[in-house]
């Protein structure tokens, strides 16, 4: 079986970070289920806050830094995302959606995509639903049904308790089916001839 390369991003500001916790908390339990398919997996993390100065300076110049621009790549290639986002003021982090205004309009065409969010109260898991899972149907993504929200008293020790756990085994189940059935994604190289030397001569 081909292997399959999960994308997985946070958004958090801190260290350590919630965000970040649940992003790989996510990201194991896909690897697990994916494992149990018979799909081999490789984890890709990305830490937006590493790369906060190049995509404020991409968004002004509109030329990536090479850093950002491998980051780019890795998502843009990758089988399926695990994004996460803390929520401010009821909706994702500005740092979170100005990375995703740097895709291309097809980047995540058909991807599956899980979907997260910490916040300081379970009050605001709502923005999963009016912030998070549009922007994602927008740009074409295959978003999962599960949606998992982590609030502080999710937390104990580092560990997902209660119904946390169960909603992250959930969407892992849900993203690794959507992985396991699609093909590994095929990233076009802008810069393959598609056509012949003759056909530039002659004009056809």
């Amino acid at each position: 079986m081909t292997e399959r390369t999960l994308a997985v991003i946070s958004a958090g500001l801190r260290v350590p970070s919630s965000t970040r916790l649940l992003a790989d908390q996510l990201a194991a339990a896909t690897g697990v289920e994916l494992e149990r398919r018979g799909v081999p997996v490789r984890t890709e993390p990305v830490e937006l806050r590493d790369h906060g100065h190049d995509i404020v300076n991409h968004l002004l110049t509109g030329f990536p830094p090479t850093a950002l621009k491998q980051v780019i790549d890795v998502v843009s290639g990758a089988d399926g995302l695990i994004v996460v986002s803390p929520i401010f003021n009821a909706s994702y982090s500005g740092l979170f959606k100005s990375f995703f205004d740097l895709l291309g309009d097809d980047a995540l065409g058909d991807r599956p995509v899980l979907i997260g969010a910490t916040g300081g109260t379970a009050r605001h898991s709502l923005a999963l639903e009016h912030a998070l899972r549009p922007m994602f149907s927008y740009l074409r993504a295959v978003v999962m049904p599960t949606s998992v929200f982590a609030a502080p008293e999710d937390w104990a020790g580092g560990a997902a308790q209660g119904s946390l756990r169960g909603r992250i085994e959930r969407a892992a189940r849900e993203l690794a089916g959507q992985v396991a059935r699609r093909g590994p994604v095929e990233v076009a190289d802008p810069f393959r001839l598609t056509s012949t030397f003759d056909q530039l001569l002659t004009g056809d």
